[in-house]
């Protein structure tokens, strides 16, 4: 939905976070959302909805972001989450390589029930330099599937680019 004014269009877009349970999705979220980072670790039950307003070009996209509980061995993404959703963010924590493959299954999931909508691979936790794990050749094919930005929701880093990015990819080009 848009809603038009005299030089802008504000877009209502929701995009969800993907990804197996402890990879940084709600640490990103809030980093994005408020700009702080906590070492406090909540585990996500079911799905959390922020909002948060940014500016792409003369447009305005207000994003309802959905936060949505990890997989693990026992339980799989609620795919029904997506319902509706515009694009979406599959994380993956660089420090456990296992969490790779569980994006790359959960990627596909989504992209066999909505191939038509944009995502982007967020790959977390880039301040530990020491204890990143996922190889390099892993690391450039995943770049054949879809952009890729190596974040941190400690320091910052590419957090803002990458939501923004994914909100210029949710919204019709402009001539």
């Amino acid at each position: 939905m848009a809603a038009a004014g005299p030089d802008m269009t504000t877009w209502d877009r929701k995009i969800c976070l993907i990804g197996a349970a402890g990879v940084g999705k709600t640490s990103l979220v809030r980093r994005f959302m408020e700009g702080i980072f906590s070492d406090a670790y909540l585990t996500t039950i079911g799905v959390k909805v922020d909002r948060k307003e940014v500016a792409v070009g003369a447009d305005r996209v207000q994003l309802v972001v959905w936060d949505i509980e990890g997989e693990t061995e026992y339980r799989s993404v609620r795919l029904r989450y997506l319902r509706g959703a515009a694009g979406y963010l599959v994380v993956v924590d660089g420090t456990r390589p296992a969490s790779l493959d569980a994006a790359l299954a959960l990627q596909e999931q989504v992209a066999d029930r909505t191939p038509a909508i944009p995502f982007l691979f967020l790959l977390n936790k880039s301040d530990l330099t020491g204890q990143w794990a996922l190889p390099e050749p892993e690391e450039a094919a995943l770049a054949h599937r879809g952009p890729v930005f190596r974040t941190s929701a400690r320091t910052g880093d590419h957090v803002e680019e990458a939501f923004l990015e994914l909100a210029r990819r949710v919204i019709p080009p402009t001539d």
